[in-house]
């Protein structure tokens, strides 16, 4: 999204298309029932272009460090292959920390960098990872749950789709103006947050 914002700010283009997918069955060890159950295959986008009323992404902060690396990562060897060790993993107690921690901190930051307080807030996007992270996450906030996007028991950690889903699901319930905080937390370690003024009034677009 970052990254559109800036093609879409700079002119270069008019419209550009973020789309967020991942087929985690394809490596998840399918006997692996720790991390089995917790993931789903999805895709979703969301579609950037230019406007003038000051709507669309506000804020944005981005982080990474690769010592997390050895917590959640995706090996793939000739010798992890041939001994089934080459699907994804993760140190769940080690994560969980890592992503309530981090994930806080950045929505925390980016609210006091744009004077924002929780009454200020339509929703939290968090990524789909763990739904004690996200109720970790709103309250170091002060944000009830129903004030969070949830999709988790719909489709599982879809990993890149969970934000993107969360808004197409959510799409109904928002209006032009709405403040919603975005948080991720994914492998590597990587995580962010984004301060995003929705555009547009959303409706039944099932007809």
């Amino acid at each position: 999204l970052v990254t559109a914002a800036q093609y879409i700010e700079t002119g270069r283009n008019k419209k550009v298309i973020v789309v967020g997918g991942d087929k985690m069955s394809s490596i998840i060890d399918p006997t692996d029932r720790a991390t089995l159950p917790l993931f789903g295959d999805g895709a979703a986008a969301v579609l950037l272009e230019p406007n003038t009323e000051g709507y669309g992404l506000i804020d944005s902060i981005t982080r990474s460090d690769g010592n997390g690396g050895k917590h959640l990562y995706y090996p793939a060897t000739e010798e992890t292959v041939r001994n089934r060790w080459h699907y994804a993993h993760q140190d769940g107690q080690s994560v969980f920390k890592a992503a309530v921690t981090n994930m806080s901190d950045v929505t925390v930051e980016i609210m006091r960098r744009n004077n924002l307080m929780a009454k200020d807030i339509r929703y939290l996007v968090p990524h789909q990872a763990n739904l004690r992270i996200i109720d970790a996450v709103a309250k170091r906030i002060g944000l009830p749950r129903e004030k969070c996007m949830l999709i988790i028991e719909k489709y599982g950690n879809t990993t890149a789709a969970t934000i993107p889903l969360c808004l197409w699901d959510y799409e109904s319930r928002l209006a032009k103006g709405d403040n919603l905080i975005l948080a991720s937390f994914g492998g590597g370690f990587t995580w962010g947050s984004i301060y995003l003024k929705w555009a547009y009034d959303g409706g039944d677009f099932s007809k």
